[in-house]
């Protein structure tokens, strides 16, 4: 297993301090990743909790997602809209180095936590706004969220190519990309601050981040018609097949995987036809090709052809999410660890995602339960118990 950087001083974000008022996953995850860097993560939520927690889960104790996108973080729920939550976040907002919110633009000006404001109160704030189309144009104040903005942006036309209907692509993978894009921007705003001294503005949107994904298709040259295939796909060999049992993926792109795919199936000849010698004509000739690859492939096992073709053809065997957990890989590089939750226990989740200097980034502390840490935090910043009860009779904090 990879070694792991131990304790926060070692991590390259150590010291900083980060405020997470964002719910669902972008934001909240985007915020994870600093943490894993080291930075010290209180997420805020509203008296009603992230709405995260509530989505349906067979995990009975908790939101198997919001355990997911949560990790390495201290919770507190505050009512930003009573004059002493409002006070509170203040006393939080003094000590923190970047603050990070899903709002619609036009929610913060309302409760006062927009970027005027608060600059005003910490100039060295890092102010990151994760909007769903950005903060201007006729759609800044809609409500965005993964799978409508692959609807909008071509994703799901895309996905669905050659089927009776377009297709969404699970696994939120719009607001997962929008996640590194937030850790990256927050990261490059800390770094302008090392050398200025002077906080930023720093704004994501789902709209931008679904577009950055489809970065290959979205070329339009001049003097080209705008309605043209701009899908990369480079044909019938490379995807998934069915085998003897079960289906693995073949990538066989360049000369030398097609020649060792072709060899490793027995399939000699067609390594050395000229009519099949490049991508395209492979592509061009897919009908022909196909069937007796996958004739080929019904000699053996999806997981058999796996250790077959080993490292000389890029192949996986298409497996469910649940065998990741126990996957020699993924356990070689220390990607899956124990966590203890205060509600359902010991359970494995996913942590050290970045090396650095050959050593993961992880943290040791799971999601929070909701306002877990609302006591100790308040004490750090000062309260007394008698307060803090206080607070939470009148529903001021939970």
């Amino acid at each position: 297993m990879t070694s792991t950087i131990s304790g926060n001083n070692a991590l390259p974000l150590a010291g900083i301090q980060v405020l997470d008022l964002s719910a669902y996953i972008a934001g909240p995850y985007g915020c994870t990743l600093l943490s894993d860097l080291g930075a010290q993560v209180i997420k805020i939520e509203p008296p009603e909790g992230d709405n995260l927690r509530k989505y349906p889960s067979t995990l009975e104790a908790e939101s198997r997602a919001f355990i997911g996108v949560n990790r390495g973080k201290r919770g507190i729920s505050l009512d930003l809209k009573s004059a002493e939550g409002y006070e509170i976040f203040l006393k939080l907002l003094l000590g923190a180095d970047v603050l990070v919110h899903n709002f619609r633009p036009t929610v913060p000006p309302r409760l006062k936590i927009d970027f005027q404001t608060l600059s005003q109160l910490n100039p060295k704030l890092v102010y990151c706004a994760m909007t769903g189309y950005g903060s201007s144009g006729p759609m800044a104040n809609n409500a965005g969220y993964d799978q409508v903005l692959q609807a909008m942006s071509g994703i799901c036309d895309s996905q669905g190519m050659g089927k009776p209907e377009p297709e969404i692509v699970y696994g939120s993978v719009v607001d997962f990309y929008a996640s590194a894009m937030i850790a990256n921007s927050v990261n490059a705003a800390l770094f302008k601050r090392e050398r200025t001294g002077q906080g930023s503005y720093v704004e994501v949107s789902l709209l931008a981040s679904a577009l950055t994904m489809q970065s290959t298709r979205l070329v339009w040259a001049e003097g080209e018609p705008k309605n043209i295939e701009r899908d990369m796909r480079s044909g019938g060999i490379t995807g998934i097949h069915p085998t003897k049992d079960g289906f693995i993926y073949l990538s066989a792109n360049t000369a030398h995987f097609w020649q060792a795919l072709c060899t490793l199936l027995g399939l000699q000849a067609l390594a050395t036809d000229e009519r099949y010698d490049t991508v395209r004509k492979r592509a061009e000739n897919a009908s022909i090709i196909v069937p007796i690859i996958r004739n080929a492939l019904q000699q053996r096992s999806a997981q058999e052809w796996e250790v077959h073709f080993g490292t000389q053809v890029p192949c996986a065997m298409v497996r469910p999410v649940q065998d990741m957990f126990e996957h020699p890989q993924v356990q070689a590089e220390g990607l899956v660890r124990e966590f203890s939750h205060s509600k359902i226990g010991k359970y494995k989740g996913i942590t050290g995602l970045i090396k650095m200097d050959h050593a993961a980034c992880a943290t040791e502390r799971a999601a929070p339960d909701f306002g877990e840490h609302t006591s100790e935090l308040l004490a750090e910043y000062g309260y007394s118990e008698q307060q803090i009860n206080q607070f939470r009779q009148r529903g001021i904090v939970r």
